[in-house]
């Protein structure tokens, strides 16, 4: 009568672990959205990505380091050319305001110590104009230097929220339905929102 009983408990007790671990493996499919008829099943290096907690930070210091590297290590390297153009267009400008910044500084200083050879002579013969064009110049040379440094920190924003994204449970058994009642005694509008696990 005992061994009966020690082996159903034995049986139970492996199917509990048999089915625990296929709700392991369904809650690691949900995690990464592949339960469903469309969806493709991602590869081992991306399942990895999901699963690791320290992912977000690490995609954020790669970032910092060299940037659009942090999007290379999300899976999201189609961004590098976005990260670069922006911060490749913000030195642009600001290479071509600081040169043009120091003409017109550099005429200034000529006109007070006596010379009159510059190129802006014809098209500007007084001084205050000139330091008018500077400080427009090296105003629009500092906002340049603003997007720069901006356009660096939005990127390791972008790596870190991606990798936080990736790793966000979005899965079919998260459900909004609204209905409407029309019964002769009871009449109204129904809300109902279903979570399932």
């Amino acid at each position: 009568m005992t061994n009966k009983f020690l082996i159903s408990i034995f049986f139970c007790l492996v199917s509990l672990l048999v089915k625990s671990q296929e709700a392991e493996i369904n809650d690691t499919l949900n995690k990464i959205n592949i339960i469903g008829k469309n969806s493709k099943v991602p590869s081992a290096r991306k399942i990895k990505l999901i699963e690791d907690p320290l992912t977000p930070s690490k995609a954020a210091f790669y970032s910092a380091v060299l940037p659009g590297l942090g999007q290379a290590f999300v899976g999201k390297a189609w961004k590098i050319p976005i990260v670069y153009g922006a911060i490749g267009t913000s030195f642009y400008y600001y290479k071509t305001n600081n040169k043009e910044m120091l003409k017109y500084r550099n005429a200034y200083k000529n006109r007070i110590n006596g010379i009159y050879e510059d190129e802006y002579l014809d098209i500007i013969p007084e001084n205050e104009t000139l330091l008018k064009g500077m400080k427009f110049h090296k105003s629009y040379r500092d906002i340049s230097v603003i997007c720069i440094i901006g356009f660096y920190m939005l990127n390791i924003l972008d790596a870190n929220v991606s990798a936080h994204m990736m790793q966000f449970n979005v899965n079919e058994d998260l459900t909004f339905n609204s209905k409407f009642i029309f019964d002769n005694n009871i009449s109204g509008v129904a809300l109902s929102i279903k979570l399932k696990k």
